[in-house]
């Protein structure tokens, strides 16, 4: 695309959005109407090393602003802190849509109730594009278990109160609290194993060091396929594609569960206080993005399902999340300097 067509292209999405020219020259000093946004390369900021699930949602979106936008959008991987690192590095940056952040239910729900001191503000801090993807957590045990169903768990715990272990990828994430918060719907007590990683954890569940393990879909899922684990249910509201066979906790029928809804999710924040024109720019774009069958071809057939749109509701959802993750890392006891 020639800069005139870049130019003209955001013409009509600022006319769409009822921004003049005038106005983004107001709200942009510098940048003359030519020269709208943006002018250099950007950065999305990744708050956990290359490769893992957040890297599955971002470098596809980060691919396809590039070319939306014209300019370069490099992954920048910043990992520590449980993702607290980065938000607080995008945090700090300057409120031009130039740095950017592809936060996850861990940075902007979890951490705020998990870490003592947070360097960031979940809300006050940021401004939100809204989610770009989800996936659930999946309850799995070995494929020789005995257990076959969530409600022959539930049994087993009852008959053994916090005797039946359940691996996880670490204290705070969204396994362990899935099934804290499952732990808890269900009447139940259960012993958390917290491992330094999904792959860890995952090796003493196929190994029989652990019976049971909460973890998101796309870790688990190739061995759940290689028939090495089975998948008693999911978490989120409705069944997962990739596991079609596999019930949710709330079909499961067991006093307690119905309506259960945990979900690890991933959303696009910026800095707060950013330019009106320039972050309507960047939400209409990211959004089409989002909604597009090719961003939901390139996220693969994992299990990570890119959101619906909630441009006007994310606010609402993400007080939700906040509150809801709030309370499980409260009754988990967990907390991290």
């Amino acid at each position: 695309m020639t800069s005139a067509q870049q130019t003209l292209k955001r013409r009509a999405l600022l006319a769409q959005l009822g921004l003049t020219g005038a106005a983004w020259a107001g709200l942009t000093p510098g940048l003359a109407w030519g020269q709208a946004f943006p002018t250099k390369p950007m950065r999305l900021v990744v708050p956990f090393p290359a490769g893992g699930p957040t890297d599955i949602v971002a470098r596809p979106l980060a691919q396809m602003l590039s070319a939306a936008l014209g300019q370069p959008v490099t992954v920048d991987n910043r990992a520590g802190a449980g993702g607290s690192i980065a938000a607080d590095h995008v945090a700090k940056s300057p409120a031009d849509g130039y740095t950017l952040l592809m936060g996850t239910v861990g940075t902007h729900a979890i951490n705020a109730a998990l870490y003592k001191k947070l360097p960031y503000d979940v809300v006050k801090d940021f401004t939100a594009f809204g989610l770009a993807a989800s996936a659930p957590v999946a309850v799995v045990v070995g494929a020789a278990s005995s257990y076959t169903t969530v409600a022959e768990l539930v049994a087993a715990a009852k008959r053994q109160p916090g005797s039946i272990e359940f691996g996880s990828a670490g204290n705070g994430t969204p396994g362990h609290l899935t099934g804290e918060l499952f732990a808890k719907a269900a009447g139940i007590q259960l012993k958390h194993i917290p491992y330094r990683g999904s792959a860890p954890a995952i090796t003493d569940l196929l190994g029989g060091q652990i019976p049971l393990m909460f973890d998101p879909v796309q870790s688990v899922l190739p061995h759940v396929r290689g028939a090495k684990l089975r998948a008693l249910a999911i978490s989120s509201k409705e069944r997962a594609s990739v596991l079609a066979q596999t019930p949710t906790l709330s079909e499961t029928g067991v006093a307690g569960l119905n309506g259960f809804d945990a979900e690890a999710w991933w959303a696009v924040f910026g800095p707060a206080n950013m330019p009106a024109a320039v972050s309507a720019l960047l939400r209409l774009e990211i959004e089409r993005i989002v909604l597009s069958s090719a961003f939901r071809e390139k996220l693969g057939n994992l299990g990570v399902t890119p959101a619906a749109a909630m441009r006007s509701t994310f606010a609402d959802f993400h007080r939700v999340e906040v509150a809801k993750w709030g309370k499980a890392v409260q009754d988990s006891g967990a907390t991290l300097e």
